[in-house]
């Protein structure tokens, strides 16, 4: 097939929509642009599985691609044959192709070499013929100046020739990576006591192929690269010399027993420490995929958690020694007032710290206070919770995951944005904007040290960026950016732009003050027409000349759009008095094909543009639910087993998933605790964010280990 008949077939698709993708991509448009808004082009594929589509579009042109210098070099050296040609097309990986190739592939001195330096080549072939007396033959083939003194050294060298030959069939070795993949066996060994409390469960460990898990291959590669591990891939090697014999081997006698011989030494010498490294490359990158899928699955709904609006936020990094920072922030997260106070160990200063608080509460209006979970966290919410009992004030609290911030407080960045306060007054800035626009602020942040996910370290780290980076961009371009509000560090983001041109249209902005219509883009230095087109839908302009300005519609569609309004009797002052609660209605009553045909719409952007219209300015994170803000405080010791427990999760793994109750030590819900029903991994049940109800059913306080269960809630509720 070829590679647009194999991505149709993969995907599903009908195969004008793969060549529409596939010329889309070649215009250079952007993912979020071709996912919202040539839908009619791509039969409504949504931003997730047109990634899949591109990478495996990648790996397929990579495929062709090494192919054809295969074919080239085994053409050039005049050995390619119709059998070659047929091989090499039909492989179907990367592997198989090196695989056909390895037989003419240039290699530096091998024992076989040297034996056919020394002319044994044509004895190598009598015995693999097996028609004959090897040794008669072998005596033949005696040169004192060729470094053949006598019958055994003839017979050696055939031997290193025959082992190499049988060592480079494609056929074979496939199948010996399929018995290592099948039947094979993952062993570990502590070799080093210091990864005794880390890799315990790996210092004598086994376990089939097939059924290992994937955060185990990370965890015993980690180990091994550390030194703690001695790691193997056993398959039985009499069984693998068997296989390796008989694909040669058609008869008996001296011939066959000489070739079982070099099948030995080919096996041990040349096939296994090849396919044991194969096989685990193969382990390594598919555990690699499931843990960047994984980082996938749960950045997502960490960067699309609800924001919470209107809000004056107070942010508290933690800290012993250098105090806990303080910084005030407005609704729109303008930092108003910083400051330090001591009030947890060696200092001990609460009342002077409860002062100072109370004083920016009362000051600035605050609304809720933004804890960091890091060092001292918990000392800090005891000292918040008490603090807000003599507050007469609506205000409450909530621990944020502060993961990042460090990294992100001493970055260029950061500097940029806040030149005249130090890193740790910059990480409570952090914080409390968090709570109040996570996107935002996140997005400022590698994502790989947001602190979800599990083994990001262990990864390909050129893949793990690629896969975030559509995360983030994806999130920013679903939820859509303030054109006047957005920093030059989320404009970026957006589809279409990169770092110069955002800071260009913050530059353009700070110079002519607001946006008023986004056709002013084009007003902006380096913002072309192309680059203009992939970014306007994602920017919106509240408040603007133009109410389309504030939604999703793109400004190709604004005359289908106003067509639309005319049709069932609308202007766009109804846009902007929210008066089409009735449009979806009237346009299904209508016929929602005949309309899409009237105003020249395909169906799927015509159900976007209603959406868009009947509620203008909308953000997709208001539809989710809000954080949990709190006014008292649980600490670990107050947990007992069956106690029901509210929480969040917050990170979803492999083996289970670890949710915030509230205690600062998050707890663990086992897969198998998750549900009665089987589930294939813990991301099919729970995703970052969700809120959930979980029984405690078992609790360390030395160990700070809380065991949560979600299957045996209804037991212990009823």
């Amino acid at each position: 097939m070829t590679i647009n008949e194999q991505l149709t077939t993969e995907f599903n698709l009908k195969p004008e929509y793969t060549e529409n993708i596939i010329a889309l991509l070649d215009e250079g448009n952007t993912i979020p642009f071709i996912a919202r808004y040539r839908k009619e082009k791509t039969g409504a594929i949504d931003d997730q599985v047109l990634r899949e589509f591109v990478d495996r579009f990648e790996y397929l042109k990579n495929l062709e691609k090494r192919k054809d210098e295969v074919r080239k070099s085994i053409t050039e050296q005049g050995k390619m044959t119709e059998e070659l040609e047929a091989a090499i097309s039909a492989c179907t990986t990367l592997t198989e192709v090196e695989d056909v190739y390895r037989p003419y592939k240039q290699k530096k001195k091998t024992r076989a070499s040297v034996a056919i330096e020394r002319g044994l080549q044509g004895l190598a072939d009598f015995i693999l013929a097996q028609e004959g007396d090897p040794y008669s033959e072998a005596d033949k083939y005696i040169d004192e100046e060729k470094g053949v003194p006598d019958r055994q050294s003839a017979i050696n060298g055939a031997k290193d020739i025959i082992a190499e030959i049988i060592s480079d069939n494609a056929e074979l070795r496939k199948k010996l990576r399929e018995l290592f993949e099948n039947h094979g066996e993952l062993q570990s060994r502590m070799i080093n006591d210091d990864g005794k409390g880390t890799y315990a469960m790996y210092a004598d460990y086994s376990e089939l192929v097939p059924e290992i898990k994937n955060h185990r291959v990370l965890a015993v590669n980690r180990g091994e690269k550390e030194g703690c591990l001695k790691v193997k891939l056993y398959f039985n090697p009499d069984m693998a010399k068997r296989v390796c014999a008989a694909k040669y081997v058609h008869t008996k006698g001296a011939c066959a027993d000489l070739i079982r011989e070099a099948a030995d030494d080919g096996y041990d010498r040349l096939i296994e420490p090849s396919v044991e490294r194969e096989v685990r490359a193969m382990l390594t990158e598919r555990a690699g995929e499931q843990a960047i899928k994984m980082f996938e699955v749960n950045l997502r709904p960490l960067l699309l958690q609800p924001p919470v609006k209107g809000k004056v936020a107070l942010g508290l990094d933690p800290g012993y020694r250098m105090g806990c920072k303080v910084a005030v922030v407005d609704e729109t997260g303008k930092v108003l007032e910083t400051s330090v106070i001591y009030p947890v160990p060696p200092f001990h200063r609460e009342e002077e710290a409860k002062k100072t608080v109370k004083g920016l509460i009362y000051k600035y209006g605050v609304d809720m206070i933004a804890i960091g979970n890091g060092t001292a966290s918990k000392e800090t919410e005891i000292f918040v919770a008490d603090l807000l009992k003599e507050v007469d004030r609506d205000v409450s609290y909530m621990v944020v995951n502060e993961a990042g911030a460090s990294v992100y407080s001493a970055s260029k960045l950061a500097a940029e944005e806040f030149p005249d306060y130090d890193l740790n007054v910059r990480s409570a800035i952090s914080i409390a904007r968090r709570l109040q626009d996570p996107l935002a602020e996140l997005i400022k942040i590698d994502p790989k040290s947001i602190g979800v996910g599990q083994y990001q370290h262990d990864v390909d780290q050129k893949r793990l960026d690629s896969a975030l980076g559509g995360v983030v961009e994806d999130c920013v371009n679903s939820v859509g950016v303030d054109l006047n509000t957005a920093s030059a560090s989320l404009l970026e983001h957006v589809a279409g732009l990169n770092a110069g041109i955002a800071k260009n249209i913050v530059a353009y902005r700070e110079s002519n003050g607001k946006f008023t219509g986004r056709a002013q883009l084009l007003g902006v230095k380096r913002l072309g027409e192309k680059a203009y087109e992939q970014c306007a839908g994602f920017l919106r302009i509240p408040g603007g000349d133009n109410i389309f300005d504030n939604t999703a519609v793109h400004p190709e569609s604004y005359e289908k759009a106003k067509k639309l309004l005319n049709l069932f009797g609308y202007t766009e002052d109804d846009v902007k008095g929210g008066g089409l609660a009735e449009l979806s209605q009237k346009v299904k009553a209508f016929g929602e094909k005949k309309a899409a045909e009237y105003v020249g719409l395909d169906v799927p952007t015509l159900r976007d543009i209603i959406t868009e219209l009947m509620r203008p300015g909308r953000d997709i994170r208001d539809s989710l639910p809000a954080p949990k803000l709190r006014k008292d405080i649980m600490g670990i010791e107050d947990l007992q087993v069956g106690m029901v427990v509210d929480g969040t999760v917050r990170n979803v793994i492999d083996f289970g998933a670890f949710i915030d109750i509230g205690v600062h030590q998050d707890g663990l819900v086992h897969i198998s605790e998750i549900t009665d029903r089987y589930i294939k991994h813990p991301s099919d049940v729970l995703k970052v964010g969700q809120q959930v109800k979980a029984v405690v059913i078992s609790v360390d306080v030395k160990k700070h280990r809380i065991g949560l269960s979600l299957k045996q809630l209804k037991k212990a509720t009823n």
